[in-house]
């Protein structure tokens, strides 16, 4: 029994480049924006809290953003967000970027608690405590 006969196949021709008025090779056409006109993305930390400043997305929102806005009718971090989404951080970035340049959203410093708490405060509810 002889083993099957495999016939090799021609690479296919590469397409033709776009050509610009010059008869230069041009810039394809970008399917996709990875981050703003001017190239900059906001300063996002992964605490950041986020907070819509729409009740209702408008209509020409992707529907990311639609959900985005929706879940940010309370403050919740960028964190939080991306695990709701199931979107990666950096997705994340460019999508808040995208709201606070349209201002739809606002992004607030995350809040910091006391490391410790005052003693003369805690002693002074215990004993009220006991008193009851």
């Amino acid at each position: 029994m002889t083993p099957p006969q495999r016939q090799r196949r021609d690479l296919a021709p590469e397409p033709a480049t776009p050509q610009g008025g010059d008869g230069k090779p041009g810039n394809p056409e970008r399917m996709y924006v990875v981050a703003g006109p001017d190239g900059e993305r906001a300063e996002l930390d992964l605490v950041t809290l986020i907070v819509a400043r729409a009740t209702d997305p408008p209509p020409s929102a992707s529907p990311e953003q639609a959900a985005l806005l929706r879940l940010c009718a309370a403050p919740l971090s960028v964190a939080e967000l991306s695990a709701y989404l199931h979107l990666p951080f950096s997705a994340m970035g460019v999508l808040l970027t995208e709201l606070l340049t349209a201002e739809l959203v606002q992004a607030r410093a995350p809040i910091v608690r006391k490391a410790r708490s005052d003693r003369s405060l805690l002693e002074a509810v215990m004993n009220g405590l006991q008193r009851l």
